[in-house]
């Protein structure tokens, strides 16, 4: 379930709209800029973060994304789904193609002891809980030290505990 680049810039992009006035509307490409984050690929992202509700779309004069909902109201576990797709907790963090319950990777136990815990933080956690983590270590960046290992960072594993 390691998650892939697309999600760690959709996380940025919805943490820079989250630090804004509340109804304000950025375009894309000033906030690939803020970020930057490359533009063509942003687009593609917000496109799936507005199919799945997390962002608003407007069209005309005010064109550009807002969130679709207050930061307190939107989860970790929604936009990682949105953009990695359905299945992200059938995944290995190890070898996403070849482990499975039935097919076990040899890391397999240890992962099957983190995934609960990493699947509640995702589910629990919101986007307004993000940012403010963000502030309290004081960036303006995604905050590496909130979630060790989510994208992709190296992590020392402990043996899973013995009955």
């Amino acid at each position: 379930m390691k998650l892939n680049r697309e999600s760690e810039y959709g996380l940025k992009a919805l943490v820079f709209l989250a630090q804004q006035r509340p109804g304000a509307v950025f375009q894309a490409s000033t906030i690939a800029e803020a970020k930057e984050l490359p533009r063509g690929f942003l687009a593609k992202i917000f496109q799936k973060l507005t199919q799945h509700g997390l962002l608003r779309s407007h069209r005309g004069k005010r064109r550009g994304y807002t969130l679709a909902r207050a930061p307190e109201e939107i989860f970790l576990r929604e936009i990682v789904e949105a953009i990695e797709g359905p299945g992200l907790f059938d995944r290995c963090i190890f070898w996403s193609g070849r482990c499975s319950t039935t097919n076990p990777c040899l890391l397999h136990e240890w992962f099957k002891e983190v995934k609960p815990r990493l699947e509640e933080m995702l589910t629990t956690t919101t986007l307004a809980e993000v940012l403010a983590q963000n502030a309290l270590a004081g960036g303006t960046e995604l905050c590496r030290e909130f979630a060790p290992g989510l994208f992709g960072a190296e992590k020392r594993h402990q043996p899973p505990s013995q009955p």
